[in-house]
């Protein structure tokens, strides 16, 4: 039997799934890793560790499976690490793509009138969740690093580009596209990176990856083919075979990012979305907008690690569901901030609407609600600037496992919610694009077929009372903005 492995390198664990020529999954690996949290607002991981936690999971996964035919990969995007190129070591922790440590900076590259421009170049919006000011953050502040950079002496790159590095053993320093496209520096229009961009940030090209397709032959790692590579959103927009524009996609991860095709058109926002590259195959971009959400799944995490009102994340649905309704109670998991479409880096955690008479299954169904909220907004944006109408929200991460969270997206978006029998479609998207790339497939055409549902959550909610709770949770947005003061 041949088998495509792909590697899911994400903000709490690492993955190793392997999938057969039918899509179907043959073997999961995964292991959690720490959060590093040094300060207020500042989110790293250990570099190290990311090696260390993909790498067992990989030799688990494989462990008496055939060889795979090919390796895809995918990763957390933005997240930045800058390492010696002699020895291989990080010169300092991760800075994850939650971290607001760069806030103050992007606040002055819009006082310096840089927002046009950028967003003009990267379909980006400046903010502190972008790669570019994390790599002048490090090359700032960690000693020695700005003039090793300019000797050529250090590399800097995205999740992928770590992994592909430590597994070629230092042979192959390279990103693709998608990735490139959420640092900040990538010109998404000529597919370069920019240098206008690097001369403001202040980066020496030379520290940079070679941006290549995201789906070839990058490299081999014990004679297996690395030949896949897509930022995890945009891997699961190709794993739930959304390539015709208008077709879209909710991952409910960590936090949640929903994107919809838009084709080779790259739709410049006006409504706060980003405007991002959905992939790069034979050498064409396609585009994709982009909403994303901090705070997603992320949520329950806290309930359970924070609160301690639930033991394990899988409990929430039960909790929830003691209770009819939310109670006039209403979370805003802004923890982080807040994403599109308000951009708001000062934005803080709120919940109200308490009485005494409020429980922590009131609470419970709140987060729920909080993130289905979200994605509403992340929709009614997407409508206002594609013109396309939305026809079914396509659904896949952890949190699409939650029925309740499904039903009541479906309830506040009107339309239905589809949950594919494969839900591992972040995954299963690197595999299909190092598949590809290998001839384990023959065409998208070939994979297409494969995509099935596993269910369909249709809205049982009027719009009048779907409206009505909107319009309360744009209270509760608001009362979290700019809470911590400037």
């Amino acid at each position: 039997m041949s088998l495509i492995l792909a590697l899911d390198q994400g903000t709490t664990s690492s993955r190793a799934i392997l999938f057969d020529k039918q899509g179907s999954i043959h073997g999961v690996a995964q292991k959690e890793f720490p959060q590093i949290y040094p300060q207020a607002g500042w989110v790293e991981h250990d570099p190290l560790e990311i090696l260390a936690t993909q790498k067992a999971v990989m030799e688990q996964v494989t462990a008496g499976a055939p060889k795979p035919h090919a390796i895809g990969i995918t990763n957390q995007r933005e997240t930045t690490i800058v390492w010696d190129r002699a020895t291989g070591q990080p010169i300092y922790n991760a800075i994850v793509w939650q971290d607001r440590r760069t806030a103050g900076f992007c606040d002055q590259l819009k006082r310096d009138g840089h927002a046009t421009m950028i967003q003009r170049k990267t379909g980006l919006i400046i903010d502190a969740y972008f790669s570019g000011s994390k790599v002048a953050w490090i090359l700032d502040n960690v000693s020695g690093a700005r003039a090793r950079a300019e000797r050529g002496e250090l590399a800097f790159g995205t999740v992928d580009s770590w992994l592909v590095w430590q597994l070629t053993a230092g042979k192959v320093h390279v990103t693709d596209a998608t990735n490139a496209s959420r640092t900040m520096l990538f010109n998404i229009h000529s597919g370069e990176w920019d240098q206008d961009l690097l001369k403001l940030f202040r980066i020496p090209e030379g520290l940079l990856p070679e941006v290549k397709s995201s789906s070839e032959i990058y490299g081999e790692t014990g004679g297996i083919p690395i030949a896949g590579i897509a930022g995890d959103q945009q891997a699961a927009l190709f794993g739930q075979m959304c390539l015709t524009p208008g077709m879209s996609k909710n991952t409910y991860g960590t936090g949640c990012f929903l994107l919809q095709q838009t084709g080779d058109q790259a739709i410049e926002s006006k409504n706060n979305l980003l405007t991002t590259v959905a992939s790069k195959i034979d050498g064409k971009l396609q585009y994709a907008l982009e909403g994303s959400v901090f705070i997603g799944g992320a949520v329950v995490q806290w309930l359970r690690d924070g609160l301690g009102i639930i033991s394990s994340a899988s409990e929430i649905e039960g909790l929830a569901r003691t209770v009819p309704d939310n109670g006039g109670v209403f979370l805003v998991p802004a923890f982080a901030g807040l994403g599109t479409p308000h951009w708001d880096q000062y934005a803080r955690g709120t919940i109200v609407g308490m009485t005494r008479g409020t429980n922590k299954g009131h609470i419970a169904r709140a987060a729920l609600e909080g993130i289905a909220f979200q994605v509403a907004d992340l929709l009614s944006a997407m409508r206002a600037d594609s013109g396309i109408p939305l026809t079914e929200l396509r659904v896949d991460g952890g949190a699409s496992l939650n029925n309740l969270l499904m039903q009541i997206q479906a309830d506040l978006l009107g339309v239905p919610v589809v949950r594919p029998k494969v839900s591992e479609t972040t995954a299963l998207g690197a595999a299909y694009l190092a598949g590809l790339a290998t001839g384990f497939w023959s065409s998208t055409s070939d994979v297409a077929t494969q995509w099935q549902v596993d269910q369909r959550y249709t809205p049982q909610m009027s719009r009048e009372q779907s409206n009505a709770m909107q319009r309360q949770w744009q209270r509760a947005v608001e009362r979290s903005k700019g809470w911590i003061e400037q």
